[in-house]
């Protein structure tokens, strides 16, 4: 995925809504037993600078402190460099200058060869400022906030990538402390914590401080089982081998959700260290609301069981105990179900089982980051074919439909005269939308199935051919 790339490529500019906006969110909750395991790590946390060779991963890679021209590798360099800073810009020259000087004094102080990697589509004056100051500056050739970084990544040589905007936002010069628990092999990811750290007077919005990112980052936890407390900070560090595990795919605002997103639904560690964040130089391009609904959208689409299983049993839950309550006449607390509930109940159990069947079409069709694992999707992801799914929509479709044949022949009998309305005849009926939804779906399923088999069997082929 990387491949050491430092020629310049021409392309058109960033979109002004994707490129350079911090990515805000926040929030706390629990790591749960299916995702990543994130800690905080406290701000004393701090790189022994005074480590021989011996004791360091790189077998006497560290080069001086003494001066942070030695430490920087720049594109004329022959030198590899350890750590690769990426940048992505957009008409940032108001702090560019600073926010590299931060990054050699982080850097002099880590002691490893460094380099710095701007993905700039800018008109102003920012890619001279970066070039002047030993940086190497490379123009995506499409578009976003992602797609920027996603291109850098591409291009990156070194063994550990640290990422952040370059508004001063984010003060460079605590990379040590976040690389420290990487080189500590406590974790693969470390992301600066803004809440469990300092904000200082005006580098956030209260919206987005109290509001926007506790909330998106409680969805991102609930759904992903991250456990971080500020899952959009923009400043993070982590071991570029990940880069070949992630399936970082986003061009957009969302490329922050969707990292950490696929490295906790792979299992990958992600520990933070309190940070400080502070108020940024250059126009904000960030827009609240529709920017945090991207990143909730992203989320609920590739979290299918959350977005469509839970509700849909829900539903059907429901339903089966309001049409239970009605058919066998039980009055608690004197309140009566009648025929209205029965109806009610029956719509909900085949609008729930719909909105559940949903959630294997999500699945199967969209390769979503976190995969619904119930017993029952897996068993169904494991187990099922077209056969035992039409099968069983039959039979189900057979019950009712018996039943229906019964009534049918009632009517016929008292000359076409009017029916009595029972309970039975509304779980039947239930049972006859149920089995024939249950057939389609098993067909649509299978179709689904087969089109994404020839899709992954054709990248195959375009892979070793």
């Amino acid at each position: 995925m990387r491949n050491g790339e430092s020629d310049e490529t021409s392309g058109g500019p960033i979109g002004s809504d994707e490129a350079t906006a911090p990515d805000d969110g926040g929030g706390s909750a629990i790591a749960d037993g299916g995702g990543a395991t994130a800690h905080s790590v406290g701000s004393t946390v701090t790189v022994d600078r005074t480590a021989t060779e011996t004791d360091l991963p790189f077998g006497g890679e560290r080069a001086s402190a003494a001066n942070g021209a030695d430490i920087l590798v720049t594109p004329d360099d022959d030198v590899t460099p350890v750590v690769s800073v990426v940048m992505p810009t957009m008409d940032e020259e108001e702090g560019i200058g600073e926010c590299i000087d931060r990054i050699i004094e982080g850097a002099s102080a880590l002691g490893l060869p460094t380099e710095i990697v701007v993905s700039d589509s800018s008109s102003d004056r920012t890619p001279e400022i970066a070039r002047e100051r030993g940086a190497r500056v490379i123009t995506p050739d499409k578009p976003g906030y992602g797609y920027a970084y996603r291109y850098a990544f591409a291009r990156v040589r070194g063994e550990y990538v640290v990422m952040g905007d370059a508004d001063t936002t984010y003060d460079f010069s605590e990379i040590p402390r976040l690389l420290e628990p990487i080189l500590d092999g406590e974790a693969d990811m470390v992301m600066g914590s803004r809440l469990e750290g300092e904000i200082l007077p005006g580098a956030m919005p209260p919206l987005h401080q109290y509001v926007g990112n506790p909330l998106l980052t409680k969805f991102l936890n609930v759904f992903y089982g991250a456990g971080v407390s500020d899952a959009h900070s923009g400043f993070r560090v982590f071991r570029s081998d990940l880069l070949d595990e992630l399936d970082l795919r986003t061009d957009g605002m969302e490329f922050a959700s969707e990292m950490v997103m696929d490295a906790s639904a792979r299992g990958f560690r992600i520990a933070e260290v309190p940070i400080t964040y502070h108020e940024r130089k250059g126009e904000a391009t960030l827009e609240s609301f529709r920017d945090g609904w991207r990143h909730v959208r992203f989320m609920l689409m590739n979290a299918p069981g959350y977005l469509f299983a839970v509700p849909g049993a829900l539903m059907v839950l429901l339903g089966g105990l309001l049409m239970g309550l009605s058919a066998f006449g039980v009055e608690p607390g004197g309140v009566t179900f009648g025929v209205h509930t029965m109806i009610a109940g029956s719509l909900l159990v085949v609008v729930g089982y719909q909105t559940a069947v949903l959630s294997l079409f999500s699945t199967v069709a969209a390769d979503p980051i976190r995969t619904p694992n119930d017993p029952l999707t897996r068993w169904i992801q494991g187990s099922f074919s077209l056969e035992q799914g039409a099968t069983l929509g039959l039979a189900v479709f057979g019950v009712g439909a018996l039943y229906g044949a019964y009534l049918v022949y009632r009517w016929v009998e008292s000359g076409f005269g009017s029916v009595p309305f029972g309970a039975v005849n509304m779980v039947a009926f239930t049972l006859v939308v149920v089995g024939v939804e249950t057939v389609f779906a098993s067909f649509h399923l299978s179709a689904l199935a087969d089109a994404k088999n020839y899709s992954d069997a054709g990248l195959t082929d375009e892979e070793t051919g």
